[in-house]
């Protein structure tokens, strides 16, 4: 699969703070890539510098081989759907999906053909002398998303674009968004902060935290094999706990020593260790070296939701067993329920289900700033 776009060294400031450190991202033709990650880790900076609207300090933009810097907006085959889709409120659905090829000076045959094909593709035939303004959310980003397509780019990019849907359109525009990437094969690059999102739409997907990429990889690889404790925790949820890799495949933590599907650390090397919580089993208390109390229980449709006290470590289990609030149970873990992950600044941080957010730790624990 051929490069589309390069991003090499790219690093951008704002007022003296690192915006993008050194970001290197290769993105390839006819693929579906999302920019993941929290509010403020550089994605939509790097969205913004792949468009034109912003421009690196340091490092190149590439694209089909060709730097393109300097180069602006509307002079890239690049084009852009955002959040606030910016429609032009005085003009109808026709005129609205028009408007690029009105301004490129196009036949009113090609116009007119190009319009309906657009309208076809975005499912909003027979909507064309519709008023914009009378259109719902969903349909207004069809319509923007016409637009964007119209002029045949070689590359869209979508800001947050389903952020102002509600859940069930936003998975009706997932799968859409989807199959309008794979019939157009235009290269779709997607920000946004939802994980679920990210992993049914994507390709591949790059997840971004302080400036820097942090993993990329299929969504299968990023929630399977996280690189470090932010990914494992930031992609679905995660205990975290520390270990010590005592040889290839066996591992200690939580006072117990495990086999695992992990080679190639030194021996005595420390660790973290990545449980996802529904791979854990539950057994009775006698039938397990590691056994803790329920201290929580949200009953989530599918399945219950579980914290667990470990030894003061707090665990979350998904299962669709009945169990009770202050319970006492054991668990018991397979080797490839099981994922080591080399130490990283992000260690310590994260995995421990006393709270589900690092803003409820700080009000717990007004100190833990300073003592930062």
């Amino acid at each position: 699969m051929s490069n589309i776009i390069e991003l090499k060294n790219i690093s951008k400031s704002f007022d003296g703070e690192t915006i993008l450190d050194n970001i290197q991202l290769e993105i390839h033709d006819n693929e579906f890539i999302t920019l993941l990650g929290p509010s403020g880790c550089g994605k939509t900076t790097t969205l913004r510098i792949i468009g034109g609207f912003e421009t690196p300090d340091q490092g190149d933009v590439v694209f089909m081989g060709q730097r393109i810097n300097d180069l602006p907006p509307y002079k890239r085959h690049v084009n852009t759907v955002f959040q606030k889709y910016a429609l032009f409120p005085h003009l109808n659905v026709f005129e609205n999906v028009a408007f690029p090829l009105r301004e490129q000076k196009a036949p009113k045959a090609e116009i007119a053909e190009k319009v309906q094909a657009m309208l076809k593709l975005v499912m909003l035939s027979g909507f064309e002398k519709r008023s914009v303004t009378s259109l719902s959310g969903g349909q207004q980003q069809r319509v923007a998303i016409a637009r964007a397509l119209i002029s045949n780019p070689k590359v869209l990019l979508l800001d947050e674009p389903l952020g102002a849907l509600d859940l069930k359109l936003r998975k009706d525009m997932q799968v859409e968004l989807k199959k309008i990437q794979k019939s157009t094969g235009i290269t779709f690059i997607f920000v946004t902060h939802d994980q679920e999102e990210a992993l049914s739409m994507s390709d591949t997907i790059v997840v971004m935290s302080d400036g820097r990429i942090q993993q990329i990889g299929t969504p299968t690889d990023i929630y399977n094999e996280p690189k470090n404790a932010f990914v494992a925790d930031f992609i679905g949820e995660s205990n975290i706990l520390d270990g010590i890799m005592l040889e290839d495949y066996q591992v200690k933590f939580a006072g117990q020593t495990f086999r695992c599907l992990d080679k190639g650390f030194a021996p005595g090397e420390p660790v973290d260790v990545v449980v996802r919580p529904e791979d854990v089993d539950i057994v009775s208390p006698e039938k397990s070296h590691i056994c803790g109390v329920v201290t929580s229980v949200t009953f989530l449709g599918v399945h219950n939701e579980l914290i667990v006290d470990i030894n003061g470590f707090k665990w979350m289990i998904q299962t669709t067993d009945t169990v009770a609030e202050g319970e006492k149970i054991g668990i018991e873990l397979e080797p490839d329920a099981i994922h080591i992950m080399k130490k990283s600044e992000y260690s310590g941080r994260f995995g421990d289900y006393s709270t589900f957010s690092e803003e409820m730790d700080e009000l717990s624990n007004p100190d833990m700033e300073a003592e930062a």
